[in-house]
């Protein structure tokens, strides 16, 4: 497991430059990322693809493709409050790349999976650090910023981290699913992150949460222990708190604020 920080001297380019570099250039990944997108979205509707199964297959199939198209050039985004992922992407491909933004704030619990997952899988974790510690940022901002402005906050230790990770990328995947919010209903396997200019990939967009409670008892998925505190959505500590049952996944996410996304898919 590799560590990754910057300087200040070394930040990260304009979000859209992010896949420069590569063998592919902008208009080639947006080409691919569309002709994916309409690819995907046909299978899904197919009605082998409509039931459990078939979505477990279909995501698996999506990674394999992605594996096959990007080869080192995929890359994956995990929390390790999206278990399924990882586990999916160790036991699909070998070697991939996963990485992981320690913003300074988690919980020791998703520590530990972070750690656990890179001894269990043939994977890859690479963990990359914000420009600032806490103790730099509470300096030049004040304590306590995720209360005051969450959104800067987030920005400095999880949205300016993402796109240093995906420099030199030209696919990311992320463990976003339908089910989890609102504002990520209308997600499709393969899209293209015109932001970043990436392909984006995210395999399991259609799995329900009855879909991952099911993989998670079949394949004895190792799950963050938080999950067994009433964390349905984990995230930095300060701004996370468990739900009560009945209550929305991610209403123990910005309790209280107008605020339910960190800005890494927005």
């Amino acid at each position: 497991m590799s560590t990754e920080a910057a300087t200040p001297d070394a930040a990260a380019p304009e979000a859209a430059a992010t896949g420069a570099g590569t063998p592919r250039g902008r208009a080639a990944l947006e080409a691919i990322a569309l002709e994916a997108q309409q690819r995907f979205a046909a299978l899904e509707r197919e009605p082998q693809h409509a039931a459990y199964e078939g979505r477990v297959s279909l995501a698996a199939q999506a990674l394999r493709w992605a594996h096959e198209t990007f080869g080192e050039h995929l890359t994956v985004a995990s929390s390790m409050g999206d278990e399924v992922l990882v586990h999916l992407v160790g036991t699909t491909l070998t070697g991939a790349d996963v990485f992981f933004l320690d913003t300074g704030y988690h919980f020791v619990e998703t520590l530990g999976t972070r750690d656990a997952y890179q001894a269990m899988l043939p994977i890859k974790i690479r963990t990359i650090l914000p420009l600032l510690t806490v103790p730099q940022q509470d300096e030049q901002y004040g304590a306590r910023l995720h209360d005051r402005d969450p959104d800067a906050c987030c920005a400095m230790r999880k949205v300016e981290p993402l796109n240093r990770a995906l420099e030199g990328y030209e696919s990311w995947v992320t463990g976003m699913r339908r089910a989890d919010a609102p504002t990520r209903t209308d997600i499709d396997l393969v899209t293209w992150d015109a932001r970043r200019g990436l392909v984006k990939l995210n395999p399991i967009a259609a799995w329900t949460d009855d879909d991952v409670d099911r993989y998670v008892a079949e394949h004895g998925v190792f799950l963050n222990p938080l999950r067994q505190e009433g964390y349905a959505s984990i995230g930095c500590a300060p701004c996370t708190r468990p739900v009560a049952e009945g209550e929305d996944p991610r209403a123990g996410r910005w309790s209280g604020k107008d605020k339910t996304e960190c800005g890494l898919h927005t």
